[in-house]
Formats: structure tokens, C-alpha cells, sequence
């Protein structure tokens, strides 16, 4: 539970795009700061103007460690109300844990507040789910490997090649050439549906589909290097899956929902 009195810095997630997709705490937070330090363009704009008016906002693109905490510790201790932003959800792939642990050696305390990752916004877009009975039973969020594409250590592969699984992969849309390629080499179905969302639940959000063969060439035409979710796997299309168990006979034997 997000306690209103709660002390510390906050890290709240800002959702992947929309305004109206950051949590209710997450917006009473920021209605309620003196300072908002933000991950510049990675957190919509619209949503900085809607709900932070009476702070002071600070993009933290192009500031190190060593900048950030004073400039939180600082504000913190002359009594002013925090809140760090994050993109999406601050748990995946954000740089939390070690902002917070710094702040922790100067006691001051901080927590996670959660927010609507990438991942879901983009399979709302597509309209389906990350899981289908028969199709996929299970989500994996991955990144490629460094900027060398480190291919002893990227398991986007293994993970494709579980067939049953959706493959979502984080900060690689300026990989999506070099990762169809290896998942071609390693025999994977060049048919495997593959969406590309670009800025999903943003307005200027796109979204490209194909399938392991023929997805590089389409986003290669588009122009993205960046900002967009690659989602790989037969769930994609939102197609073949089985009844779900939840609303079979069996699960509804002892229930009489006319009455």
C-alpha cells in the first residue's frame, strides 16, 4: 500500500506513455512535489504539464550519479517534497536500485511506486494477450546484450525457441536487423509472428507487424532506432488459442450465473 504519509523520495513510474496511464498514486504524488526530477523525452511531456504545475521540473538526461543525488538529497533535506520519474515502470530496466541505495547512504529513504510497463501497452495496442491458452504460457522481457550485440550472453534466442512464450524485447529496436538475423541462423521459424510498437500509447504510436524474416526490412523503412518494443512470438496475432479453463464446465459447475 502507497501510505500518503509515507517519508522518503518516491520512484514512480510514469507509465509507457499516455497521461492517463500513470496510477492514481503515482498522479497524487506528483500533484503534491516541489521538485520532479524526469527522464527527459523518455516520460510524455503532456503528462509533466497536467500534473506536476506547481513543481520544479529537472530532466535528468545527461546527469551522472554523483548530480542527481545531491540535487534530490539537497531538496529532500530543506523540506521539500521529492518525487523521482521514471519511464514506464521503474522496476525493468531503469536505474532505481542505485539511485536509491546512494540516497540511502545519506539516510534519506526512499521507495517504488509501480507503473504500466511498455509491455502492456503495447499488447493493448495489438489488442491481444501476452498469454493465450494453448499459444503462449509464458512473457519474457529481455534487451540485447551491450552495445556489441554480446552474443554469448543474449538469450533472446533460447527464449524464442520455447515456442510457447512471447519474447518481449526492451531497448533493441536498433538491433531488430542483427537479432532476426541470429534467430534465423538458429533455425528458428522465419513465419514466427513479430509486432514492433513504436511509442505505444504515445499519439504518435506505430505499429509494425510481420514475422522474423520480413520485420527488419519494415522497420529499417520506417526509420526507428529507438522508443519502440519488439514483441516476438505466435501471440502477437492474437489467433489459435484455446478455450480458457476459466470460463469452462468445470470451472463454473457450482455456479448457476442465470440466477
Amino acid at each position: 500500500m502507497i501510505d500518503e504519509d509515507r517519508e522518503g523520495i518516491p520512484f514512480v513510474g510514469a507509465g509507457p506513455g499516455d497521461p492517463e496511464l500513470l496510477t492514481v498514486a503515482g498522479r497524487r504524488l506528483l500533484e503534491g512535489a516541489d521538485l520532479v526530477v524526469h527522464a527527459g523525452s523518455l516520460v510524455n511531456g503532456q503528462l509533466l504539464e497536467e500534473y506536476c504545475e506547481g513543481a520544479r521540473a529537472v530532466n535528468s538526461a545527461g546527469k551522472d550519479l554523483e548530480e542527481l543525488i545531491p540535487l534530490m538529497a539537497d531538496a529532500y533535506e530543506a523540506g521539500e517534497t521529492v518525487v523521482r520519474l521514471h519511464s514506464g515502470d521503474p522496476s525493468i530496466y531503469g536505474a532505481a536500485v542505485e539511485q536509491m541505495d546512494a540516497l540511502a547512504e545519506r539516510g534519506i529513504p526512499s521507495y517504488l511506486v509501480p507503473g504500466v510497463t511498455a509491455a502492456f501497452a503495447a499488447s493493448a495496442t495489438l489488442g491481444t494477450q501476452l498469454t493465450l491458452p494453448e499459444v503462449s504460457n509464458h512473457v519474457v522481457i529481455t534487451r540485447p546484450q551491450g552495445r556489441t550485440l554480446d552474443t554469448e550472453n543474449d538469450h533472446i534466442t533460447e527464449f524464442v525457441d520455447m515456442g510457447d512464450v512471447t519474447t518481449c524485447v526492451y531497448l533493441g529496436t536498433h538491433a531488430v536487423g542483427e537479432t532476426m538475423d541470429r534467430l534465423l541462423e538458429d533455425g528458428q521459424d522465419p513465419d514466427t509472428p513479430v509486432a514492433v510498437v513504436y511509442h505505444a500509447s504515445w499519439p504518435d504510436e506505430d505499429v509494425i507487424t510481420g514475422t522474423i524474416d520480413s520485420i527488419a526490412d519494415k522497420v529499417a523503412e520506417a526509420g526507428y532506432r529507438a522508443s519502440a518494443l519488439v514483441l516476438i512470438g505466435e501471440a502477437v496475432t492474437g489467433s489459435g488459442y484455446g478455450r480458457s479453463h476459466l470460463y469452462g464446465g468445470w470451472a463454473n459447475s457450482d455456479h448457476d450465473w442465470g440466477e
